[in-house]
């Protein structure tokens, strides 16, 4: 299908065509049958598409639904390993299985080019597409497709699925079963977020819908390329003969037809397909979609330079979380958006331990979540409790009796933590291939806790009590459309630091000015002499230093390592502070996360090695 063009920076690129690469390398020396099963997938399209991959104005925005509108696509794709060499892949034989009496709908080629890769970023690692075709239903019904392909060596294999068209009935209707008993969790606190008043109270003056170009998101079914009766707000619209007022000002909802009204705001049908065969059939749940990726939301939120936070999670690490952990139930907790909301739903153990990106839904409930007392939907806001014991709560005293104030950025030191108590663990464990601390245990390093103290009492620096929404504050931080670091840093990336193809590398210091003042241009921002050589230079370079000494203490010695190989040969002292150089060099701050207690873990681990000489 050609190479696919990708948001990514040069640096994201080049980390994921390692990985990318590293798989072929493995795959080449297996047989077919360790191969990617094919799949018949529904390729979602955003605006963002529309521009990246110079479609036309004509294409439809799709959220890859298997229940879409009457006159809505469905952009079908048969997917194969990535793997496979393309003079490997035979050709692909459509068929429309069955379809609705009266229908004429047909099986015709895809607007999408071969340039326009799998959609998500997780998914190009493995996949890549084989062919493409359109499909739009024209009566309420079942569809169903198949499709045959062979692939690398093994024999042909039939792909099918099942596809549902029906049309918008609206909010009225949806309320009427999942706004009281068992499905009440949907439409009531869905009621109190930001999507079920957009329409509300921007028509009114207020923050939201600014024009009638808003429409497309802001209601249910607006679509200018659908001419079908599909009961959405763009057909009621032209029925009614009802304009987009001219003036936004209060009272203008009031003056909004009641069908219109039904069909405005973002509610149920925007994300789950319209609702006409799940009513008929008093509930069938295979009539409804449920969305399994994050085209359902960003075919709203990848739309470069307003509504961007999906495209920028598309540069983000979460977007291509490793495979390696799928089918662990212990992993999947944290590596995969679908074990993390069941661990944030308190299932245990985690039944869903299949491979999904951390994506959207991970972090925010789409139906809203008034437990949180947020207007982001954010999963989860409980308090965390940290390998050592630690509980850290949203804001208040923690277990220490520490007052701390880790806000919104709670929910990431749900998984970012070292998972083992360091007390216990290092003076437990021989030394192996595992040895040490989870690998991102930044929550630790922020808090001031779970290092290896060797008994002593290590300092702590500020940021926990000082930094609003700790996390959220340094690696969210918003950045100008007209900024080179644009998607790239900040933001739903929560990369803090971006260096553009042949510039200069841009970091996001305006949080550190907020208390280190304007001279603050860089993180590696100079305090004190803490590696003690004489030479006060930047935090990070400090940290560094220390690193590296720490390093070539430990074995084989005399030279400085960027990891550890380590051993059951090692002794105690040696696995202590093998710890503490794991637990600081995997927190990736380089100190700036809190720089006395990462100096104090490394300079008592010096001391202690430099003791047994």
């Amino acid at each position: 299908m050609g190479v696919a063009k990708d948001r990514r920076s040069p640096k994201a690129l080049a980390g994921l065509w390692a990985v990318a690469l590293a798989v072929v390398a493995v795959s080449a020396t297996l047989n077919a049958q360790t191969l990617q099963a094919p799949v018949l997938a529904l390729r979602p399209v955003t605006t963002g598409d529309l521009a990246l991959y110079k479609l036309p104005s004509t294409v439809q925005v799709s959220g890859g639904l298997t229940t879409v509108a009457l006159g809505e696509p469905w952009y079908l794709e048969v997917q194969v390993d990535a793997t496979i060499p393309a003079k490997q892949i035979g050709g692909v034989t459509w068929t429309l299985v069955s379809k609705p009496a009266g229908s004429n709908a047909q099986l015709v080629s895809s607007p999408l080019t071969s340039s326009v890769p799998v959609y998500e970023p997780a998914g190009r690692l493995v996949y890549q597409v084989a062919d493409r075709k359109l499909l739009r239903p024209d009566v309420n019904g079942t569809y169903i497709v198949s499709a045959a392909v062979t692939a690398g060596t093994s024999s042909p294999t039939t792909v099918a699925q099942t596809y549902t068209g029906g049309t918008y009935m609206g909010i009225t209707t949806c309320g009427e079963c999942h706004n009281s008993g068992p499905a009440a969790q949907m439409v009531k606190p869905w009621s109190t977020t930001l999507h079920s008043q957009i329409f509300t109270a921007g028509i009114n003056g207020g923050s939201g819908t600014t024009g009638a170009s808003c429409l497309a998101c802001h209601t249910v079914g607006y679509d200018t390329n659908n001419t079908a009766n599909d009961g959405g707000f763009a057909y009621l619209m032209q029925q009614l003969k009802w304009t987009f007022p001219t003036t936004l000002q209060p009272g203008n909802w009031n003056q909004v037809p009641t069908a219109l009204q039904n069909v405005a705001n973002i509610q149920c049908e925007n994300c789950h397909g319209p609702g006409s065969q799940h009513t008929a059939s008093g509930g069938d749940t295979s009539s409804i979609s449920i969305p399994q990726n994050t085209g359902q939301c960003n075919q709203c939120h990848d739309d470069p330079t307003h509504h961007f936070k999906g495209t920028a999670w598309e540069n983000s690490m979460h977007a291509v979380t490793t495979t390696d952990p799928a089918g662990n139930a212990t992993c999947v907790g944290c590596h995969t958006g679908t074990g993390f909301i069941q661990r944030m739903s308190g299932i245990s153990p985690i039944t869903d331990t299949s491979f999904h990106a951390i994506d959207c839904a991970a972090c925010h409930e789409p139906h809203g979540n008034t437990a949180t007392g947020t207007t982001h939907q954010i999963r989860n806001m409980k308090s965390v409790t940290l390998g050592d014991g630690t509980v850290v709560p949203l804001t208040g005293n923690d277990s220490r009796g520490y007052a701390v104030t880790a806000g919104e950025g709670i929910l990431c030191m749900q998984c970012h933590q070292a998972r083992v108590n360091a007390s216990t663990y290092v003076n437990s464990t021989a030394g192996s291939a595992h040895y040490g601390p989870h690998e991102g245990p930044q929550a630790d390093m922020m808090m001031g806790t779970n290092g290896y103290t060797y008994g002593q009492s290590i300092p702590t620096s500020a940021h926990q009590f000082v930094v609003p929404n700790t996390c959220v504050t340094c690696h969210m931080q918003e950045v100008a459309t007209t900024d080179p670091g644009f998607l790239h840093v900040g933001d739903h990336t929560f990369t803090p630091s971006y260096t553009p193809a042949g510039g200069k590398k841009e970091m996001l210091v305006a949080a550190c000015q907020t208390c280190h003042g304007p001279d603050v241009t860089t993180f590696d921002f100079p305090l004190f002499d803490y590696n003690g050589d004489g030479t006060i230079q930047g935090v990070q370079t400090e940290v560094q230093s220390l690193l590296d000494k720490l390093s070539t203490m430990l074995p084989p010695n005399n030279s400085v390592k960027t990891s550890l190989t380590i051993d059951s040969t090692w002794n105690q002292h040696q696995l202590q502070a093998a710890y503490n150089w794991q637990f600081v060099n995997n927190d990736g701050s380089r100190g700036i996360h809190n720089t006395a207690y990462a100096v104090g873990l490394l300079n008592a681990s010096i001391e202690d090695l430099q003791a047994q000489h």
